[in-house]
């Protein structure tokens, strides 16, 4: 059996929802209904202290797939000459 409570609402919200429930051709109690149940519904958001862990990468590291240690080294190298000829 449906309840019957009574809520405080600002006068210019209650006018602005008759307005609409009337436009769609349903009661107010029915436009509150709804409105109520997709709020209690809406997932809670965190509360401070219950913060979702971060993803965490699985990577294990190391070079990217093909390079070699030797190739990373003349990589350096270039950059090197390239920041000394710069600064000529």
């Amino acid at each position: 059996m449906p309840e019957r409570t009574t809520v405080r609402l600002p006068e210019e919200l209650v006018a602005k929802a008759k307005r609409k429930a009337l436009a769609e051709g349903r009661s107010l109690t029915a436009l509150i209904e709804d409105g109520l149940r997709r709020v209690v519904a809406e997932q809670e958001p965190a509360r401070p202290g219950q913060r979702k862990p971060l993803p965490v990468s699985s990577a294990a590291g190391g070079l990217a797939p093909g390079l070699s240690w030797d190739d990373l080294r003349a990589l350096e190298t270039f950059e090197d000459i390239e920041r000394l000829r710069r600064s000529s």
